[in-house]
């Protein structure tokens, strides 16, 4: 049996990537900062996965797992060397955490090559944790560039929704992660060194800066959309936002005045996933037909009651969000570059900075008190 090592058991870790792999053949071994949570699976070797709708839910039996304590940092690298693959899901700021136990396994490792699968939520993430690693192996004094040739670093985008686990989701069950139908893993076919494995959900992609521009410009852009508009209407969750019909039709204008960029930067067209040896014969759609149907399908998901989405969850952090090069600004900025209009998405910044403003304000007040 092939193994999968996952740094990060949370709900993206357990709910997708973890999922994708036990359900592929592979011994899914994960690394984690919770110990009560590793001490559960080790006991179990088992989790479910409930995938939730608005219509029903279907309940899947997660496998062949074990996990590793993360603070074992000797344990998780062993785990890394004899992995058939690797993947992340631990947020970003966390990558700096686990960069020196991967390159510990790497250079533990005496068989061929290896590939990283970094499902972090943030552009060139990947190239992000090869530079951590290079440095770590660098501080050991190892040949680094020797280490790497046989070490892919690969980039993803992460479509999945996974809430935040509430009581109610985990039905008395604490290992019990609830998620969207959704499970499509996109990866950037040229990151593997090794061959791409062959796990559930997996699609490899060329031209990949497009696929993470239309998540974070198109995806992103419309979840904050609804979600900063929902607060100023009232709304709690996600759901509850998109069924207004106004909030509606403002964050699906946004994902088109962003999906108009789109098309007109890639000419309606992108590498499709024919195979490195391929070369890019075959192209893949992003029309702007193409692209309407995505923004749609992306408005039923986010329509989805059984989730739980709340407002509050997905516009946290608004400072981030509002950053250069981020979801809204950002997305202003693209369209702006190529002189189209984003009239809808300065809506969805004007309310994103009204939800800023509302968050200072009482942190100030706090701190008078």
């Amino acid at each position: 049996m092939k193994k999968a090592v996952v740094f990060g058991a949370g709900g993206i870790g357990r709910g997708f990537v973890g999922a994708a792999f036990a359900a592929s053949g592979y011994e899914t071994v994960f690394v984690d900062v919770d110990a009560p949570l590793v001490d559960a699976l080790n006991a179990r070797g088992s989790y479910p996965v409930r995938v939730v709708s608005s219509e029903c839910s279907l309940d899947e039996i997660i496998t062949g797992v074990r996990a590793v304590d993360a603070s074992d940092g000797a344990a998780a690298s062993r785990e890394v060397a004899g992995a058939d693959a690797v993947a992340t899901a631990v947020g970003v700021r966390a990558l700096p955490h686990i960069a020196g136990v991967i390159a510990d396994g790497l250079l533990r490792r005496e068989a061929g090559p290896i590939d990283v699968i970094v499902c972090e939520n943030k552009i060139d993430a990947a190239e992000g944790l090869r530079r951590m690693v290079r440095a770590s192996l660098a501080e050991r004094g190892a040949d680094a560039d020797g280490v790497l040739a046989s070490a892919g670093f690969v980039e993803t985008s992460i479509g999945r929704m996974v809430p935040v686990q509430t009581e109610a989701m985990k039905d008395g069950d604490p290992l019990r992660v609830c998620v969207e139908p959704y499970d499509v893993l996109l990866v950037d076919r040229d990151g593997f060194k090794g061959e791409i494995p062959q796990i559930r959900g997996l699609s490899p992609q060329g031209d990949f800066i497009y696929y993470h521009k239309r998540k974070l410009f198109v995806h992103n852009l419309g979840h904050a959309a609804c979600a900063y508009l929902g607060l100023l209407a009232g709304h709690r969750t996600i759901a509850g936002a998109v069924g207004d019909a106004a909030i509606r039709d403002a964050a699906a204008g946004a994902m088109r005045e962003s999906a108009r960029a789109l098309s007109d930067e890639y000419g309606g067209v992108v590498a499709g996933t024919a195979s490195r040896d391929e070369g890019y014969g075959d192209m893949a759609d992003a029309s702007p037909a193409a692209l309407e149907a995505h923004i749609q399908d992306l408005l039923a998901r986010f329509a989805n009651r059984a989730l739980g989405d709340t407002c509050a969850r997905v516009a946290a952090d608004p400072a981030r969000k509002l950053a250069p090069g981020d979801r809204l600004v950002g997305a202003a900025d693209y369209c702006a570059s190529r002189g189209l209009p984003h009239s809808h998405i300065a809506v969805a910044t004007g309310a994103a900075y009204a939800e800023l403003l509302r968050l200072r304000t009482e942190e100030e007040s706090a701190r008078k008190e």
